[in-house]
C-alpha cells in the first residue's frame, strides 16, 4: 500500500473511533512521525494532508529541513529535547511536544525572547511513572503551571504522553483516561500562558483507544509509513 492508502485507512479508523466516542472526526489532528523517513516519503504524507510532521532527532530534522521536507505543513518536535539543542528547535518548530522540565522551559523562553518570538509547547507527562521514560510526573504539574507566568515567550498549549507499550487493545485506556482528566482539570483553571488546546497521545498501536479517551492529536509512524527499516548489520 502507498502512503496515501495508509493515511486513508488511518482516517477511516479515526472516524470510526471518533464516532463510537460521540466525537467529530475532524477534531482529531494527525501528526506523521517521520523518524528515519526520507524526503519523498515525507512529501507524500504532506501531500496527503497530514496536520503536521513530527521529528524525534534534531540533527535529522535539520538535514531534512535543508532539503525542504516540511514545506507546506507544520513541524513538530516530538522527541526528547536535549538542552544543548534548544537553539536549533525554538522558532523553527511550530510546536515542541516534549517539554519535560522547568529548566527546559527556562531555556526555551530565553531562546524565544532572543529571537523575538513566542514558542508553543506541550508538557510531556510520564503518566505511568516509568523510570525508562522522560516526562513530568503528574504531581509536578502544579509547580510547572504556576511557573508559566515567568515565561512570557512560551505558551503551554496542552499535554503529551507516551504510555507503556500496549500488548493488547484497550490496555492503555486507563493511562489515556488519566491524561484526559488532567487535561480537563487544568483547562478548568486559569494559569498565565497556559491553554489546554491539544491532548497529544496515541501512536500506531493504540490510537483508537487514545481517541476513545479524548485525544485530539495522534502521532503515527508505522501506520503511515510502514515498518521502520532495520539498519544494515
Amino acid at each position: 500500500m502507498s502512503i496515501l492508502d495508509n493515511i486513508n485507512s488511518v482516517r477511516e479508523k479515526i472516524a470510526l473511533a471518533a464516532r463510537e466516542a460521540g466525537r467529530d472526526p475532524s477534531e482529531i489532528l494527525l501528526v506523521a512521525a517521520a523518524k528515519t523517513k526520507g524526503l519523498e516519503a515525507i512529501r507524500e504524507a504532506v501531500a496527503a494532508g497530514v496536520y503536521a510532521v513530527g521529528e524525534n532527532r534534531v540533527q535529522e530534522m535539520r538535514e531534512k529541513m535543508e532539503l525542504g521536507a516540511y514545506e507546506g505543513t507544520r513541524l513538530h518536535f516530538i522527541g526528547h529535547l536535549q538542552k544543548n539543542k534548544v537553539k536549533y528547535v525554538v522558532g523553527v518548530c511550530d510546536l515542541i511536544e516534549s517539554v519535560d522540565s522547568l529548566d527546559l522551559l527556562k531555556l526555551i523562553d530565553r531562546r524565544a525572547a532572543a529571537l523575538g518570538t513566542v514558542q508553543d509547547v506541550l508538557l510531556e507527562i510520564n503518566i505511568a511513572g516509568e523510570n525508562t521514560k522522560s516526562g513530568l510526573r503528574p504531581e509536578e504539574l502544579p509547580e510547572i503551571l504556576d511557573s508559566m507566568a515567568l515565561f512570557p515567550c512560551v505558551r503551554a498549549r496542552g499535554l503529551m504522553a507516551i504510555p507503556p507499550a500496549a500488548r493488547k487493545p484497550g490496555e492503555n485506556r486507563v493511562w489515556f483516561g488519566r491524561m484526559f482528566k488532567l487535561f480537563v482539570d487544568i483547562g478548568a483553571k486559569k494559569y498565565d500562558n497556559v491553554s489546554m488546546d491539544f491532548l497529544s497521545m496515541g501512536m500506531s498501536g493504540d490510537y483508537p483507544d487514545a481517541i476513545a479517551e479524548g485525544a485530539n492529536m495522534i502521532r503515527l509512524g508505522t501506520a503511515i509509513f510502514g515498518p521502520r527499516e532495520k539498519a544494515p548489520a
